[in-house]
Protein backbone atom coordinates (compact mmCIF):
# COMPACT_ATOMS: atom_id res chain seq x y z
CA UNK A 1 0.00 0.00 0.00
CA UNK A 2 1.28 3.50 -0.83
CA UNK A 3 0.85 6.49 1.43
CA UNK A 4 0.35 10.15 1.60
CA UNK A 5 2.79 11.94 3.70
CA UNK A 6 1.28 15.04 5.22
CA UNK A 7 1.49 17.64 4.91
CA UNK A 8 1.47 17.54 1.18
CA UNK A 9 2.14 21.52 0.47
CA UNK A 10 4.75 22.57 3.31
CA UNK A 11 5.40 26.24 4.01
CA UNK A 12 3.13 28.53 3.27
CA UNK A 13 0.07 27.35 1.46
CA UNK A 14 -3.23 27.64 3.32
CA UNK A 15 -7.09 27.44 2.13
CA UNK A 16 -6.52 24.45 -0.71
CA UNK A 17 -9.11 24.53 -3.04
CA UNK A 18 -9.16 21.23 -5.58
CA UNK A 19 -10.42 20.24 -8.51
CA UNK A 20 -9.82 17.63 -10.94
CA UNK A 21 -9.94 17.86 -14.59
CA UNK A 22 -9.65 13.96 -16.20
CA UNK A 23 -6.39 12.34 -14.99
CA UNK A 24 -5.30 15.91 -13.08
CA UNK A 25 -5.49 17.41 -10.02
CA UNK A 26 -4.92 20.76 -8.83
CA UNK A 27 -4.62 22.78 -5.87
CA UNK A 28 -5.20 26.30 -5.37
CA UNK A 29 -4.25 28.25 -2.46
CA UNK A 30 -4.43 31.65 -0.99
CA UNK A 31 -1.07 34.14 -1.39
CA UNK A 32 -2.26 37.30 0.41
CA UNK A 33 0.11 40.26 -0.09
CA UNK A 34 2.56 38.05 -1.94
CA UNK A 35 2.89 38.21 -6.35
CA UNK A 36 1.86 36.43 -8.19
CA UNK A 37 -1.15 35.30 -7.15
CA UNK A 38 -2.69 32.20 -6.00
CA UNK A 39 0.29 29.41 -6.37
CA UNK A 40 -1.79 26.22 -8.22
CA UNK A 41 0.31 22.76 -7.58
CA UNK A 42 -0.55 19.88 -10.05
CA UNK A 43 -0.63 16.15 -9.04
CA UNK A 44 -1.72 12.88 -10.69
CA UNK A 45 -1.60 10.69 -7.59
CA UNK A 46 -2.32 12.88 -4.87
CA UNK A 47 1.05 11.76 -3.81
CA UNK A 48 3.64 13.58 -5.33
CA UNK A 49 2.82 17.35 -5.68
CA UNK A 50 4.26 19.80 -7.64
CA UNK A 51 4.15 24.04 -8.32
CA UNK A 52 3.22 24.35 -11.60
CA UNK A 53 2.50 28.06 -11.87
CA UNK A 54 0.16 30.99 -10.31
CA UNK A 55 -3.02 31.93 -11.78
CA UNK A 56 -2.76 35.80 -11.47
CA UNK A 57 0.33 36.98 -12.65
CA UNK A 58 0.39 39.59 -14.52
CA UNK A 59 -1.48 43.59 -12.75
CA UNK A 60 -3.90 43.12 -15.43
CA UNK A 61 -4.79 40.73 -13.62
CA UNK A 62 -3.23 41.64 -9.94
CA UNK A 63 -2.61 44.92 -8.18
CA UNK A 64 -1.53 44.83 -4.74
CA UNK A 65 -0.35 47.96 -4.23
CA UNK A 66 -0.64 49.12 -0.73
CA UNK A 67 -2.75 46.08 0.23
CA UNK A 68 -1.97 45.71 4.09
CA UNK A 69 0.03 42.85 5.31
CA UNK A 70 -2.17 39.65 5.32
CA UNK A 71 -4.62 41.59 2.89
CA UNK A 72 -4.46 41.24 -0.82
CA UNK A 73 -5.86 37.33 -1.90
CA UNK A 74 -7.79 35.11 0.72
CA UNK A 75 -9.30 31.86 -0.18
CA UNK A 76 -9.37 31.26 -4.37
CA UNK A 77 -11.84 28.44 -5.08
CA UNK A 78 -10.59 26.68 -8.43
CA UNK A 79 -13.02 24.57 -10.24
CA UNK A 80 -13.45 23.06 -14.15
CA UNK A 81 -16.43 22.65 -15.48
CA UNK A 82 -16.69 21.67 -19.63
CA UNK A 83 -13.56 22.27 -20.60
CA UNK A 84 -13.18 25.36 -18.72
CA UNK A 85 -11.10 26.92 -15.51
CA UNK A 86 -13.19 28.89 -13.02
CA UNK A 87 -11.25 30.78 -10.63
CA UNK A 88 -13.14 32.88 -7.97
CA UNK A 89 -11.36 35.12 -5.20
CA UNK A 90 -10.90 37.99 -2.81
CA UNK A 91 -8.54 40.83 -2.89
CA UNK A 92 -8.96 41.84 0.56
CA UNK A 93 -8.28 45.62 0.98
CA UNK A 94 -8.04 45.60 4.78
CA UNK A 95 -8.83 43.49 6.97
CA UNK A 96 -8.35 44.80 10.83
CA UNK A 97 -11.44 47.04 11.56
CA UNK A 98 -14.95 46.66 12.30
CA UNK A 99 -15.55 46.82 8.63
CA UNK A 100 -13.59 44.83 5.70
CA UNK A 101 -13.09 45.76 2.11
CA UNK A 102 -13.48 42.81 -0.02
CA UNK A 103 -14.06 42.89 -3.21
CA UNK A 104 -14.69 39.44 -5.26
CA UNK A 105 -13.26 38.71 -8.59
CA UNK A 106 -14.12 35.74 -11.15
CA UNK A 107 -11.64 35.16 -13.75
CA UNK A 108 -11.73 31.87 -16.64
CA UNK A 109 -9.06 29.62 -18.25
CA UNK A 110 -9.27 27.24 -20.94
CA UNK A 111 -6.04 26.09 -19.58
CA UNK A 112 -4.48 25.51 -15.95
CA UNK A 113 -1.25 27.98 -17.25
CA UNK A 114 -3.91 30.94 -18.71
CA UNK A 115 -3.96 33.24 -20.63
CA UNK A 116 -6.55 34.25 -17.86
CA UNK A 117 -9.53 36.43 -18.73
CA UNK A 118 -9.87 39.66 -17.39
CA UNK A 119 -11.19 39.56 -13.87
CA UNK A 120 -15.01 40.23 -13.84
CA UNK A 121 -16.29 41.83 -10.57
CA UNK A 122 -19.04 39.77 -8.81
CA UNK A 123 -19.70 41.79 -5.10
CA UNK A 124 -17.88 42.91 -1.75
CA UNK A 125 -20.07 41.73 0.80
CA UNK A 126 -17.60 39.05 2.30
CA UNK A 127 -15.05 36.54 1.51
CA UNK A 128 -14.27 33.09 0.55
CA UNK A 129 -16.31 32.83 -2.55
CA UNK A 130 -16.82 29.99 -4.73
CA UNK A 131 -18.23 28.97 -7.81
CA UNK A 132 -20.93 25.64 -7.94
CA UNK A 133 -22.06 24.00 -11.23
CA UNK A 134 -25.42 22.45 -10.96
CA UNK A 135 -26.47 19.77 -13.30
CA UNK A 136 -29.39 21.58 -14.52
CA UNK A 137 -26.63 24.00 -16.05
CA UNK A 138 -27.08 26.72 -13.56
CA UNK A 139 -24.28 28.59 -11.52
CA UNK A 140 -24.32 30.12 -8.00
CA UNK A 141 -21.91 32.27 -6.36
CA UNK A 142 -21.60 31.80 -2.20
CA UNK A 143 -19.64 33.92 -0.29
CA UNK A 144 -19.18 34.08 3.80
CA UNK A 145 -21.29 38.16 4.79
CA UNK A 146 -19.59 40.05 6.94
CA UNK A 147 -21.69 42.06 9.84
CA UNK A 148 -19.86 45.25 11.33
CA UNK A 149 -23.05 45.85 12.97
CA UNK A 150 -23.09 46.66 17.15
CA UNK A 151 -23.82 43.05 18.90
CA UNK A 152 -24.00 41.16 15.75
CA UNK A 153 -21.54 38.26 14.94
CA UNK A 154 -19.51 39.31 12.57
CA UNK A 155 -19.16 36.21 10.47
CA UNK A 156 -23.20 37.12 9.33
CA UNK A 157 -23.29 33.56 7.56
CA UNK A 158 -23.44 32.34 3.78
CA UNK A 159 -25.24 33.15 0.58
CA UNK A 160 -25.62 32.44 -2.10
CA UNK A 161 -26.98 33.53 -5.81
CA UNK A 162 -27.36 32.72 -9.26
CA UNK A 163 -24.90 33.69 -11.54
CA UNK A 164 -25.10 34.22 -15.18
CA UNK A 165 -22.57 31.38 -16.86
CA UNK A 166 -22.43 33.80 -20.15
CA UNK A 167 -21.75 37.24 -18.37
CA UNK A 168 -20.97 36.50 -14.73
CA UNK A 169 -23.57 38.99 -13.64
CA UNK A 170 -25.32 38.22 -10.23
CA UNK A 171 -28.79 36.88 -11.29
CA UNK A 172 -31.65 37.82 -8.22
CA UNK A 173 -31.20 38.31 -5.15
CA UNK A 174 -28.57 37.01 -2.51
CA UNK A 175 -30.09 33.90 -0.44
CA UNK A 176 -28.72 33.51 3.28
CA UNK A 177 -28.76 29.39 3.28
CA UNK A 178 -26.41 28.55 6.34
CA UNK A 179 -25.88 30.56 9.42
CA UNK A 180 -23.39 27.80 10.66
CA UNK A 181 -23.26 25.58 13.81
CA UNK A 182 -22.17 26.43 17.83
CA UNK A 183 -18.77 26.33 16.28
CA UNK A 184 -19.33 29.85 14.62
CA UNK A 185 -16.85 32.08 12.13
CA UNK A 186 -18.54 30.12 9.58
CA UNK A 187 -16.67 30.63 6.08
CA UNK A 188 -15.04 28.80 3.70
CA UNK A 189 -18.43 27.51 1.34
CA UNK A 190 -18.13 24.91 -1.23
CA UNK A 191 -21.27 22.65 -2.39
CA UNK A 192 -20.92 19.31 -3.38
CA UNK A 193 -23.70 17.47 -5.21
CA UNK A 194 -24.13 13.89 -4.76
CA UNK A 195 -27.32 11.20 -4.22
CA UNK A 196 -29.64 14.30 -5.17
CA UNK A 197 -28.14 15.94 -1.60
CA UNK A 198 -26.27 19.00 -1.91
CA UNK A 199 -23.48 19.32 0.48
CA UNK A 200 -22.51 22.50 2.00
CA UNK A 201 -18.85 22.09 2.86
CA UNK A 202 -17.57 25.17 5.50
CA UNK A 203 -14.66 26.00 7.32
CA UNK A 204 -15.93 27.02 11.24
CA UNK A 205 -13.80 28.23 14.35
CA UNK A 206 -11.22 30.54 12.98
CA UNK A 207 -8.03 29.46 11.07
CA UNK A 208 -6.42 29.01 14.48
CA UNK A 209 -6.18 26.55 17.25
CA UNK A 210 -10.05 25.64 17.36
CA UNK A 211 -10.19 25.38 13.43
CA UNK A 212 -12.65 22.48 11.96
CA UNK A 213 -14.72 21.73 9.18
CA UNK A 214 -18.14 21.10 8.96
CA UNK A 215 -20.42 19.74 6.82
CA UNK A 216 -24.18 19.98 5.95
CA UNK A 217 -26.91 18.81 3.51
CA UNK A 218 -30.24 19.41 1.97
CA UNK A 219 -32.42 18.71 -0.74
CA UNK A 220 -32.72 21.86 -2.05
CA UNK A 221 -29.63 24.18 -2.67
CA UNK A 222 -31.58 27.17 -0.75
CA UNK A 223 -31.81 24.98 2.18
CA UNK A 224 -32.57 24.38 5.11
CA UNK A 225 -28.73 22.22 5.93
CA UNK A 226 -29.13 19.31 8.40
CA UNK A 227 -25.57 19.00 10.05
CA UNK A 228 -23.17 16.53 9.75
CA UNK A 229 -24.56 14.06 13.09
CA UNK A 230 -20.62 13.62 14.44
CA UNK A 231 -19.75 17.31 13.28
CA UNK A 232 -17.23 18.43 13.33
CA UNK A 233 -16.27 16.41 10.31
CA UNK A 234 -12.73 17.21 10.85
CA UNK A 235 -10.95 19.05 13.55
CA UNK A 236 -7.70 19.09 15.57
CA UNK A 237 -8.72 21.27 18.44
CA UNK A 238 -8.07 20.09 22.09
CA UNK A 239 -5.26 17.47 21.15
CA UNK A 240 -2.07 19.21 21.31
CA UNK A 241 -0.19 15.80 21.07
CA UNK A 242 -1.22 16.18 17.33
CA UNK A 243 1.66 17.29 14.40
CA UNK A 244 -0.98 18.63 12.55
CA UNK A 245 -3.10 21.63 14.08
CA UNK A 246 -5.37 24.02 13.02
CA UNK A 247 -7.05 21.38 10.70
CA UNK A 248 -10.03 23.05 8.94
CA UNK A 249 -11.16 25.27 5.41
CA UNK A 250 -11.32 22.22 3.04
CA UNK A 251 -12.63 21.16 -0.07
CA UNK A 252 -13.09 17.95 -1.82
CA UNK A 253 -12.77 15.72 -4.72
CA UNK A 254 -13.31 12.45 -5.91
CA UNK A 255 -10.68 10.32 -7.81
CA UNK A 256 -11.63 8.39 -11.46
CA UNK A 257 -12.21 5.44 -9.79
CA UNK A 258 -14.78 7.10 -7.01
CA UNK A 259 -12.60 7.44 -4.01
CA UNK A 260 -13.00 10.69 -1.87
CA UNK A 261 -10.11 13.06 -0.67
CA UNK A 262 -10.23 16.21 1.43
CA UNK A 263 -7.36 18.57 1.19
CA UNK A 264 -7.40 21.10 4.12
CA UNK A 265 -5.66 23.95 5.87
CA UNK A 266 -3.03 22.58 9.06
CA UNK A 267 -0.19 24.13 11.07
CA UNK A 268 3.09 22.22 12.70
CA UNK A 269 4.19 24.42 15.46
CA UNK A 270 7.89 25.27 16.58
CA UNK A 271 8.58 22.14 18.88
CA UNK A 272 7.80 23.84 22.55
CA UNK A 273 5.11 26.52 20.97
CA UNK A 274 2.65 27.66 20.02
CA UNK A 275 4.26 29.37 16.84
CA UNK A 276 4.27 28.05 13.24
CA UNK A 277 6.68 29.60 11.20
CA UNK A 278 5.80 27.73 8.01
CA UNK A 279 2.68 29.37 8.13
CA UNK A 280 -0.56 27.50 7.41
CA UNK A 281 -0.40 24.19 5.33
CA UNK A 282 -1.78 21.98 3.12
CA UNK A 283 -2.79 18.08 3.67
CA UNK A 284 -5.00 15.58 2.92
CA UNK A 285 -7.26 13.29 4.25
CA UNK A 286 -8.96 9.67 2.62
CA UNK A 287 -12.60 10.29 2.91
CA UNK A 288 -15.72 7.19 3.24
CA UNK A 289 -19.31 7.36 2.38
CA UNK A 290 -21.30 5.65 4.67
CA UNK A 291 -24.57 4.31 4.85
CA UNK A 292 -26.25 7.12 6.38
CA UNK A 293 -25.21 9.31 3.84
CA UNK A 294 -22.78 11.38 5.36
CA UNK A 295 -18.75 11.84 4.79
CA UNK A 296 -16.61 10.51 7.70
CA UNK A 297 -12.86 10.68 8.06
CA UNK A 298 -11.62 7.23 6.63
CA UNK A 299 -10.33 4.78 9.34
CA UNK A 300 -12.55 6.50 12.19
CA UNK A 301 -12.26 9.85 14.10
CA UNK A 302 -12.11 13.21 13.31
CA UNK A 303 -8.68 13.93 13.80
CA UNK A 304 -6.24 14.82 10.77
CA UNK A 305 -3.69 12.03 10.00
CA UNK A 306 -0.04 12.41 9.03
CA UNK A 307 -0.16 9.11 6.83
CA UNK A 308 -3.10 8.33 4.35
CA UNK A 309 -3.84 5.65 2.43
CA UNK A 310 -3.18 6.60 -1.30
CA UNK A 311 -5.86 6.54 -4.10
CA UNK A 312 -5.98 3.18 -6.87
CA UNK A 313 -3.51 5.39 -9.42
CA UNK A 314 -0.62 4.99 -11.14
CA UNK A 315 2.22 6.63 -8.82
CA UNK A 316 3.78 10.01 -10.75
CA UNK A 317 6.32 11.65 -9.09
CA UNK A 318 7.76 14.21 -10.36
CA UNK A 319 11.53 15.45 -10.28
CA UNK A 320 12.89 16.27 -6.97
CA UNK A 321 13.15 20.04 -6.38
CA UNK A 322 17.12 20.98 -6.58
CA UNK A 323 18.46 23.35 -4.01
CA UNK A 324 19.18 26.08 -5.77
CA UNK A 325 16.24 26.86 -8.54
CA UNK A 326 16.20 28.98 -11.49
CA UNK A 327 15.17 32.64 -10.45
CA UNK A 328 12.19 32.29 -13.52
CA UNK A 329 10.63 28.98 -11.54
CA UNK A 330 7.76 29.68 -9.84
CA UNK A 331 8.73 29.24 -6.46
CA UNK A 332 9.67 32.87 -6.27
CA UNK A 333 7.74 36.07 -5.31
CA UNK A 334 7.40 39.37 -4.01
CA UNK A 335 5.09 41.28 -1.92
CA UNK A 336 2.78 43.51 -3.22
CA UNK A 337 4.57 43.14 -7.09
CA UNK A 338 5.31 42.81 -9.55
CA UNK A 339 8.08 45.13 -8.68
CA UNK A 340 10.11 46.86 -11.81
CA UNK A 341 13.38 47.09 -9.71
CA UNK A 342 13.23 42.94 -10.12
CA UNK A 343 14.54 41.61 -12.81
CA UNK A 344 15.10 37.18 -12.84
CA UNK A 345 16.79 35.13 -15.10
CA UNK A 346 17.90 31.42 -14.96
CA UNK A 347 21.03 32.25 -13.73
CA UNK A 348 21.57 35.51 -11.79
CA UNK A 349 19.01 38.05 -9.90
CA UNK A 350 19.59 41.82 -10.13
CA UNK A 351 17.51 43.91 -7.57
CA UNK A 352 17.72 47.27 -8.36
CA UNK A 353 17.33 49.48 -4.44
CA UNK A 354 13.90 50.18 -3.85
CA UNK A 355 12.05 51.02 -0.54
CA UNK A 356 12.70 49.70 2.88
CA UNK A 357 11.58 45.67 4.20
CA UNK A 358 8.65 48.04 6.28
CA UNK A 359 7.01 48.90 3.21
CA UNK A 360 3.45 48.51 1.77
CA UNK A 361 4.32 49.02 -1.51
CA UNK A 362 6.45 47.03 -3.81
CA UNK A 363 10.02 46.33 -2.89
CA UNK A 364 12.96 45.01 -3.98
CA UNK A 365 12.39 41.42 -2.33
CA UNK A 366 12.41 38.30 -3.60
CA UNK A 367 12.16 34.98 -2.14
CA UNK A 368 10.79 31.46 -1.61
CA UNK A 369 8.86 30.23 1.17
CA UNK A 370 10.36 28.33 4.43
CA UNK A 371 9.14 25.14 4.03
CA UNK A 372 11.04 22.82 6.64
CA UNK A 373 12.05 23.57 10.47
CA UNK A 374 15.63 23.02 9.96
CA UNK A 375 17.21 24.62 6.83
CA UNK A 376 20.24 26.45 5.68
CA UNK A 377 19.60 29.07 2.90
CA UNK A 378 22.84 30.62 1.02
CA UNK A 379 23.17 33.09 -1.42
CA UNK A 380 26.17 34.49 -3.10
CA UNK A 381 25.77 38.50 -3.45
CA UNK A 382 27.98 41.24 -5.14
CA UNK A 383 27.24 44.50 -4.42
CA UNK A 384 29.16 48.27 -4.42
CA UNK A 385 27.40 50.37 -1.82
CA UNK A 386 28.76 54.09 -1.07
CA UNK A 387 25.82 54.49 1.27
CA UNK A 388 24.90 53.68 4.51
CA UNK A 389 21.20 53.87 3.17
CA UNK A 390 22.44 51.34 0.72
CA UNK A 391 21.80 47.53 1.38
CA UNK A 392 21.81 44.51 -0.04
CA UNK A 393 21.09 40.58 1.63
CA UNK A 394 19.81 37.90 3.17
CA UNK A 395 16.43 38.53 4.95
CA UNK A 396 14.15 35.69 7.14
CA UNK A 397 10.44 38.11 6.27
CA UNK A 398 7.46 37.10 7.74
CA UNK A 399 5.86 40.65 6.55
CA UNK A 400 6.88 44.55 6.84
CA UNK A 401 6.43 44.45 10.94
CA UNK A 402 8.32 40.92 11.52
CA UNK A 403 11.70 40.28 10.13
CA UNK A 404 15.23 39.67 10.47
CA UNK A 405 17.54 40.80 7.74
CA UNK A 406 21.13 40.43 7.39
CA UNK A 407 22.99 43.15 4.68
CA UNK A 408 25.82 44.33 3.36
CA UNK A 409 26.14 48.17 3.12
CA UNK A 410 28.82 51.12 3.87
CA UNK A 411 29.98 53.15 6.74
CA UNK A 412 31.80 56.32 6.94
CA UNK A 413 34.42 54.23 9.28
CA UNK A 414 33.88 51.14 8.46
CA UNK A 415 33.63 51.17 4.69
CA UNK A 416 31.88 48.04 3.35
CA UNK A 417 30.00 46.37 6.23
CA UNK A 418 27.75 43.74 7.54
CA UNK A 419 24.59 44.59 9.62
CA UNK A 420 21.37 42.75 11.06
CA UNK A 421 18.05 45.15 11.16
CA UNK A 422 14.79 42.64 13.01
CA UNK A 423 11.63 44.43 12.97
CA UNK A 424 9.67 42.58 15.99
CA UNK A 425 6.12 43.45 15.59
CA UNK A 426 6.86 46.63 13.76
CA UNK A 427 9.75 47.52 16.55
CA UNK A 428 12.78 47.72 15.15
CA UNK A 429 16.77 46.88 16.78
CA UNK A 430 19.66 46.61 15.43
CA UNK A 431 21.93 43.52 16.98
CA UNK A 432 25.40 44.61 15.94
CA UNK A 433 24.74 48.03 17.47
CA UNK A 434 27.12 51.11 16.28
CA UNK A 435 29.56 48.20 15.39
CA UNK A 436 28.66 46.77 11.95
CA UNK A 437 31.16 44.06 10.95
CA UNK A 438 33.57 45.32 8.65
CA UNK A 439 34.02 43.20 5.90
CA UNK A 440 37.06 43.78 3.14
CA UNK A 441 35.16 42.62 -0.11
CA UNK A 442 31.62 43.28 -1.97
CA UNK A 443 31.25 39.93 -3.47
CA UNK A 444 30.20 37.72 -0.56
CA UNK A 445 28.29 34.64 0.81
CA UNK A 446 25.74 35.05 3.06
CA UNK A 447 24.07 32.36 5.24
CA UNK A 448 20.61 31.87 7.39
CA UNK A 449 20.73 29.12 9.24
CA UNK A 450 17.32 27.58 10.74
CA UNK A 451 17.03 25.07 13.72
CA UNK A 452 13.91 25.07 15.42
CA UNK A 453 12.99 28.54 16.78
CA UNK A 454 16.71 29.30 16.39
CA UNK A 455 17.93 31.39 13.45
CA UNK A 456 21.90 31.65 13.05
CA UNK A 457 22.96 34.59 10.30
CA UNK A 458 26.92 33.71 8.90
CA UNK A 459 28.93 35.12 5.93
CA UNK A 460 31.74 33.77 4.04
CA UNK A 461 34.49 35.86 1.79
CA UNK A 462 34.42 32.56 -0.31
CA UNK A 463 31.66 30.19 0.26
CA UNK A 464 33.73 27.35 2.09
CA UNK A 465 34.47 28.98 5.84
CA UNK A 466 31.45 30.58 7.36
CA UNK A 467 31.53 33.03 10.25
CA UNK A 468 28.50 34.08 12.45
CA UNK A 469 27.18 37.49 12.29
CA UNK A 470 25.52 38.92 15.41
CA UNK A 471 23.73 36.72 18.28
CA UNK A 472 20.92 33.90 18.08
CA UNK A 473 17.54 35.48 16.73
CA UNK A 474 14.26 34.02 17.48
CA UNK A 475 13.09 32.33 14.78
CA UNK A 476 9.56 31.75 16.05
CA UNK A 477 8.04 35.56 15.78
CA UNK A 478 7.89 35.29 12.22
CA UNK A 479 4.47 33.29 12.41
CA UNK A 480 1.06 33.67 12.36
CA UNK A 481 0.74 33.31 16.10
CA UNK A 482 2.95 35.91 17.25
CA UNK A 483 2.23 39.70 17.69
CA UNK A 484 -0.82 42.22 17.89
CA UNK A 485 -2.29 42.29 14.12
CA UNK A 486 -4.83 39.24 12.56
CA UNK A 487 -1.81 37.88 10.29
CA UNK A 488 -1.89 34.64 7.81
CA UNK A 489 1.00 34.03 6.02
CA UNK A 490 4.61 32.34 6.70
CA UNK A 491 7.89 32.41 6.86
CA UNK A 492 9.78 33.49 3.25
CA UNK A 493 13.71 33.56 3.12
CA UNK A 494 14.78 36.41 0.56
CA UNK A 495 17.04 38.21 -1.13
CA UNK A 496 16.58 42.37 -1.31
CA UNK A 497 17.82 45.50 -2.33
CA UNK A 498 17.07 48.26 0.05
CA UNK A 499 18.10 52.22 -1.11
CA UNK A 500 16.82 54.84 0.58
CA UNK A 501 19.13 57.81 -1.50
CA UNK A 502 16.71 56.72 -4.31
CA UNK A 503 19.18 55.68 -6.53
CA UNK A 504 18.54 52.62 -7.15
CA UNK A 505 21.90 50.96 -6.13
CA UNK A 506 22.25 47.60 -8.03
CA UNK A 507 22.66 44.10 -6.18
CA UNK A 508 23.60 41.15 -8.12
CA UNK A 509 22.88 37.38 -6.13
CA UNK A 510 24.06 34.04 -8.11
CA UNK A 511 21.83 31.89 -6.76
CA UNK A 512 19.74 30.50 -3.35
CA UNK A 513 20.67 27.43 -2.22
CA UNK A 514 17.94 25.69 0.34
CA UNK A 515 19.53 22.69 2.14
CA UNK A 516 17.90 20.67 4.73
Amino acid sequence: MTHIRNPILPGFNPDPSICRAGADFYIATSTFEWFPGVQIHHSRDLVHWNLITHALDEKRLLDLQGVPSSGGIWAPALSFHKDLFYLCYTVVHQHEAATKDTPNFLVTSPSIFGPWSDPVYINSSGFDPSLFHDDDGKKYWLNMVWDHRPEHHPFYGIVKQEIDSTTFQLIGTPKLIFKGTEIGLTEGPHIYKKDSFYYLLTAEGGTEYDHAVTLARSKNIDGPYEVHPHNPVLTSKGDSTLALQKAGHASLVHTQGGQWYMPHLCGRPLPGTQRCNLGRETAIQKMEWRDDGWLYVAGGGNNPKETVDAPDLPLHPWPELEPKVAFTSPHYATPRGPASTIEPTDTILKLHGSESLESCFPKSLFARRLTNHNLTATTHLTFSPNSFQQMAGLTAYYNNRLFHHLYLSHDDIAGYCLHIHSCDDGVSCFPLGTEPLSVECNDIFLRARFEGSSLQFSWSPDGNTFSPVGPVLDASILSDDYGKHLDFTGTFVGMTCVDLTGMNALAEFHFLEFLT
